[in-house]
């Protein structure tokens, strides 16, 4: 049974209807592809509730902690072109989540700011994305998890090439 794990893990074979995966396996990308669909769907689940995608709630989290941030700062904190920011910032708008504003200082720059209902949601939700990032992360210890942190930052952070 042991020597059968190894063998699948090692080939690539053991889920997904026993397809050959060898070469994929090999590849930093399949593996963070894999983790962040595992990843997704558990937030998905614990957010069932509250209807929120991942940079939904990093939006949220990113006016609420710099209140009277402008959308193009949100954008470029998320990596987010500013078509898809601007629908995004139109849905949390739509649901009552944020308010925005022209600066009194430059008009063609819009402010962000959590409405107080904004504000209630993300109070419920630390809790329960805490608790999601615990269990999700449940098979890693502490000094494990803190490693992939920095090693994932480390990919992301790197100099372009």
């Amino acid at each position: 049974m042991a020597n059968e794990a190894t063998r699948n893990e090692a080939s690539g074979s053991g889920e997904n209807g026993g397809l050959e995966r060898r070469w994929l396996t090999g590849l930093v990308g399949y593996h963070l592809r894999m983790a962040h669909l595992a990843l997704y769907r558990d937030f998905a689940a614990h957010m069932a509730e509250f209807d929120l995608t991942q940079k939904q709630l990093a939006a949220l989290e990113l006016i609420a902690t710099n209140p009277g941030a402008s959308q193009v700062d949100i954008a470029n904190a998320l990596s987010m072109d500013r078509a898809t920011m601007m629908g995004m910032v139109k849905r949390l708008m739509a649901r009552g989540f944020i308010e925005r504003r022209s600066s009194a200082i430059d008009r063609r720059r819009h402010e962000m700011r959590l409405s107080p209902l904004g504000q209630d949601v993300l109070g419920r939700v630390h809790g329960i994305i805490d608790q999601h990032e615990k269990d999700f992360c449940s098979v890693l210890s502490e000094e494990e998890r803190l490693d992939l942190i920095r090693m994932l930052r480390r990919l992301y952070e790197r100099p372009a090439t």
